[in-house]
Parts: structure tokens; sequence; C-alpha cells
């Protein structure tokens, strides 16, 4: 009985530090092939400069720069952030250039240069073709993928796992055309200006801009074009600088896993309702109201062709803004997104410039745009004195599918 009770018990312990192994052997198995799905889609980062430009006391650069450094081959993008550099590589403070708005583009440019027109012929293609995001506005208006202001420096551009802005598929770019990008930027130089407020704002006295002007048009972007100058303090003298802008670009391979979100700029001057014919102005005025609640109240409502699910969404506005509400037809908010003004001197906290603008990341799947649904932008500003030139825009990702 001895005998026999010690055999059982020795092999119940043979059969238990067995199963103790497999257990083992079938975890390390399965966390090796976690690691090697993952290893193999790691996040990649890549930095680049902008080529280099000039500016002055109160002068103006607004560039635009074709066939950019961009990560090659068909790949997920995470995220692209930017900042304002001296040559040496240091950051450079608001008050003293002022990032009005970088944008980087894309496009399709033609393989061979025989064949192309600027027109388009009969027989002849055209040199290059906008490849624009899924937003409503029309034409080449708000066509970027990516693009901040003053706020870039304090504002995330993450896309969740598994999301990413899909790049690079060759099965998305005609023939024979080759996927490229290109970078809007404008930049004021605010050292020594006259008036602050109205130099970022591209009052137009303040430039001496009255060519070319649309009738009562007192400020904004066509009054402050590349080498326009702001008026200085009398007798203010400072050497020209030379800037660049550095952006940081991240992503993964694209592969089964990541699931396309598609990049909706949203204005709210595109005030259309039910119509399907856009028109987006970019810009409005804001007149004082002294004695008032201090807070102008502009809405803009359009329809959603193709809906989906929210995955990310951020707002855009000039000095003066109070933030931002997305609403969905039956009222329910979307996102809202406030801004963050700096208190400080120091780089990412100038004092009185917008900073940052907060951001909504969602529950994937908790926020769904039907198609066709209507949606309302509420852009609210301070009204305590005038503006010239302010936007009111919102960057929405937006996911057809969840993940499989």
């Amino acid at each position: 009985m001895i005998n026999i009770y010690n055999s059982i018990n020795y092999d119940m312990q043979a059969n238990m530090q067995f199963n103790s192994r497999l257990c083992i052997l079938l975890s390390t198995m399965l966390m090796l092939q976690l690691s090697t799905v993952y290893s193999d889609n790691q996040w990649k980062s890549a930095t680049f400069l902008s080529p280099k430009f000039e500016l002055g006391p109160g002068s103006v650069a607004r560039k635009e720069y074709l066939d950019i450094q961009f990560p090659k081959g068909h790949i997920s993008i995470k995220s692209v952030e930017a900042e304002l550099v001296c040559e040496a590589g240091n950051p450079i403070p608001l008050d003293e250039a002022y990032l009005d708005h970088w944008s980087i583009i894309k496009y399709d440019e033609h393989k061979y240069k025989s064949d192309v027109s600027e027109g388009g012929g009969v027989n002849q293609q055209p040199s290059f073709i906008l490849s624009r995001n899924s937003g409503p506005c029309n034409d080449e208006i708000l066509p970027q993928f990516w693009g901040l202001g003053s706020e870039t420096r304090g504002t995330t551009t993450k896309v969740p796992d598994p999301f990413g802005i899909e790049a690079g598929n060759p099965n998305q770019v005609p023939y024979p055309y080759e996927e490229k990008w290109k970078l809007d930027i404008m930049v004021i130089d605010m050292r020594g200006v006259a008036d602050r407020v109205g130099c970022i704002e591209c009052r137009c006295d303040l430039y001496n801009v009255t060519k070319d002007l649309k009738p009562n048009y007192k400020g904004g972007s066509l009054c402050c074009q590349d080498n326009t100058q702001c008026k200085v303090k009398c007798g203010f003298v400072a050497p020209r600088k030379t800037l660049q802008l550095r952006y940081t670009v991240r992503w993964v391979d694209w592969d089964q896993f990541q699931v396309p979100a598609k990049v909706y700029i949203l204005d709210v001057t595109d005030n259309v309702g039910t119509s399907a014919q856009h028109n987006c102005q970019v810009e409005y005025d804001i007149e004082a109201k002294v004695g008032s609640t201090y807070s102008d109240v502009k809405k803009g409502s359009f329809p959603m062709a193709n809906g989906g699910f929210v995955v990310y969404a951020v707002a855009h506005q000039h000095s003066g803004g109070l933030g931002s509400t997305l609403y969905g037809q039956d009222g329910r908010i979307l996102c809202t997104s406030t801004p963050k003004y700096g208190t400080g001197k120091e780089v990412g906290n100038e004092e009185g410039y917008i900073v940052e603008m907060s951001t909504c990341y969602p529950q994937p799947g908790s926020i769904k745009i039907n198609n066709g649904e209507i949606l309302t932008l509420q852009s609210n500003y301070n009204n305590s004195i005038s503006h010239t030139g302010v936007v009111g825009h919102f960057y929405v990702l937006v996911a057809e599918q969840l993940q499989h």
C-alpha cells in the first residue's frame, strides 16, 4: 500500500510539474508571438527642418514649400508636431515670432514632365493634383491634413491606436503620379511692433495695404502677404533673423491592424444648413460691443455626407478666442475645445498668446456621426475689443469603422 501510494503521489507531482512547465511554455510562446507582432510595427519617428526664411522687425513671411521631407512608404501617421526654431535649433518664443499657421498638404505630382500641361490639354495632364482631406470646404480652401497656429507647442495631435491617417497607399495615387507633400507657413516678426494685437490680426492700416481689397475689408490674410511690413515703434532697430519650422512625424507601417481615420476640417463661416454647396470664408471679423457679455457667438451648420466614429477633435482659434463646440443634429455635444493663454515669458507660456487648445479623445465607438447628419459649429470670441481675421476651425478625425 505504501509503495502504491508513493507511486501515485509521485505520478501526481510529475503531472503537476509537467502541466506547470507546459503553461509556462505556452505563455512564453504567446508572449513571444505578441512581442513579435508589436516589434514588427513599433512607432517610428523622424524630425525634419523646413527651408530657411528671414524676418526683420514687423515683417511677414508667408511661404509655400513644395516636396518637403516626409516619411515614405505605405504608413499610418500617428502624429505631426512642429515649432519655430532659429538657425542654432533653439525654440523661438511667440512674442518674437508669431506662428499664425502652418499646414501640411498632400498632392500628387506627375512623374513625366514632358507629358504635363498647366492647363491640362487634350493630350496632356496637369503637373500636379491636389489630394485634399475629407472636409467639406470648397476648392482649395483648408485642404491640409495637419496644421495649427500659436497653440502648436502645447496641443497634442496624437492619433489613438489602432487608428491612423493613411499615407503612401499606391492604390490611391493615379498613374503616372506620385504622392508628395507641401508646407504652407505664415510667421509675423513681433519685435518692436507698435500694436501687438493689431499686427497678429493683420489689420490693414498697420500694414499700409490698400490695393486690391474687398470693400470694408479691415484686416486679415489679404493684408499679411509675404514680405509685407507691420508698423514698428519709432526708432526700433534689430537684426534680421533666420528661422525654420522643425516638424516631427511619428508613424507605423500600414498593416491589417490599422484602422484609417479621415480628416475633416470644419469652418464656422461655412453656414450652409442642408445645402450641399459649401462656402468656407476661412476668416471673419468681430465688432466690439462695450457693456455686453463680452462674448461674440458665431454658428455655422453643414451636413456630413459620410459619418463615422469620432476618434479625435480640436479647435483652432486666434487671439481673443474663448473656445468652440461641435454639436450633433440632436444638440448633443461632440466635442468642446477651449484655449489656454500664456501667463509668462518662457517659451510655451508666452503671456497673452494662445499656447494650447484642449483636445477630445472619446472612447472608441462612443460618439458617432450619422451619414448626412447636420452638424453645428459654435465659435466664441471676446468682443470687448474688435477683431479682424479671426478663425473658427475644427479638426475632426472620423473612422468609418472600428477595429476588427
